[in-house]
């Protein structure tokens, strides 16, 4: 122990004592890694930046059925509790959610009725207030008693609705609902008050995002059915609902990750139900991020390759240069072994500063790239980044490619017989 820790502490000498050498050999390292950095940086931070938009979008996120089905409560509630789903909501028929809005000044739009409720995560993910009912004995939060009547309904606008309107958080709206029934043409209406305004980047359509209660309860008055809990003296009155399990058209559905969006799909195509995806969107930046890796990894082989060549020669041609040095030490009774330490010494020295160089260099060139592409980038979104691990990796990379190159020439080192040198004294 005590000969190799020697061995160590006059290989760092003799690498100091050369030191234009050993500067040569440390920017040649750098000059071959720092490159290889700002590529991997860029295409990591492309890849990653692309994927957590992605992630970061309920809508990519979003699953729903082709056409109109019958699902049940109870098949909704399995489908709950699937370890890939984050979210699921009944949805009625498309032509039953639709509601006429009427603001205090008479202005009037039609738009789609879209239900919502608490962990929505296309309002979470807009901060927006998740809309309830108001009954007349307080804020409701789970399903409400039919012995209690609604006053109002929250609801969240979308930015077209709003502006179209001209109403902002906290106004009061009247929706208005309307069918034919028994041959003559019957209205109700709602008392609404904005809770949130979704964002132009979370929806451009006309919709307005209500209580499931308000999105059933339409559908049940455009079938001719009498909706006690809205009030019959606001026209919401017809024929008693069966009873039974209500059987919805479709459901709102949001995936847990990229990669839950692919086994949902996969799981409703096994059963024989086609469903809208953005499986497309996400294929293709799986196969961006691929394409890229294959890349790098040739572009990174070569270089590898290279390096290894050029450890390998310059190490071999400092221990040819250094075989009377290493031969004297071995006739003072250094072994074998604390010889060996002395190339590997120097080797991994250069490896460690010349990566420290190259990563230093390559933080520079990220600052650079970074706020050349600021305009276009958000948050802490970036064009070139790397991860604490990929700093790590890289230097293992470089220091067990460099123990690999100055493996022959340590092996030359450790063969070197005193007798040799003795002859040239």
């Amino acid at each position: 122990m005590r000969l190799a820790l020697q061995s160590l502490r006059l290989a760092a000498a003799d690498y100091c004592h050369e030191r234009l050498l050993s500067l040569c050999a440390v920017l040649t390292l750098a000059a071959v890694l720092t490159p290889l950095l700002i590529l991997y940086g860029v295409k990591f931070g492309v890849v990653q930046t692309l994927t957590d938009r992605l992630q970061n979008d309920p809508r990519t996120l979003e699953i729903s059925p082709v056409g109109s089905g019958r699902f049940t409560p109870d098949y909704l509630a399995q489908l709950r509790q699937h370890p890939s789903v984050a979210f699921v909501l009944p949805r009625t028929r498309a032509i039953a959610a639709t509601i006429d809005l009427v603001a205090k000044d008479g202005a009037r739009l039609t738009a789609s009725l879209e239900p919502t409720a608490a962990g929505d995560p296309l309002l979470q993910r807009h901060g927006a207030a998740i809309p309830a009912l108001m009954l007349d004995s307080g804020l409701h939060g789970a399903a409400p008693d039919t012995s209690r009547r609604i006053l109002w309904s929250g609801v969240a606008l979308s930015a077209p609705v709003a502006e179209k309107l001209g109403v902002g958080v906290g106004d009061e709206l009247e929706g208005r609902f309307e069918r034919r029934y028994r041959g003559a043409v019957q209205r109700s209406r709602l008392s609404l008050r904005v809770t949130a305004i979704l964002p132009l980047a979370a929806e451009q359509k006309n919709l307005v995002f209500a209580p499931l209660e308000v999105v059933d309860a339409a559908e049940d008055f455009r079938d001719g059915r009498a909706v006690p809990l809205f009030g019959a003296d606001r026209g919401w009155t017809g024929e008693p609902r069966p009873d039974g399990p209500r059987a919805y058209a479709g459901f709102r559905l949001h995936a847990r990750s990229l990669d839950d969006v692919m086994i949902l799909r996969d799981a409703f195509a096994a059963r024989g139900l086609e469903v809208y995806t953005q499986a497309e969107a996400i294929a293709q930046i799986r196969q961006l991020s691929a394409s890229l890796d294959l890349i790098f990894s040739l572009i990174g082989l070569a270089a590898g390759v290279g390096f290894l060549t050029s450890t390998a020669s310059s190490m071999l041609a400092a221990v040819a240069r250094k075989e009377r040095l290493l031969g004297l030490l071995r006739l003072m009774g250094f072994s074998t072994a604390s010889l060996l330490l002395f190339p590997l010494a120097q080797s991994l020295l250069t490896a460690f500063l010349g990566t420290g160089l190259a990563c230093g260099l390559y933080l520079l060139a990220a600052q650079v790239v970074n706020h050349l592409f600021a305009a276009s980038l958000s948050g802490i979104e970036s064009v070139c980044r790397l991860l604490p691990a990929h700093y790590a990796a890289t230097l293992l990379i470089v220091a067990g490619l460099s123990l690999l190159a100055a493996l022959g020439p340590a092996l030359r080192a450790g063969r070197i017989e005193p007798s040799e040198v003795i002859r040239e004294i």
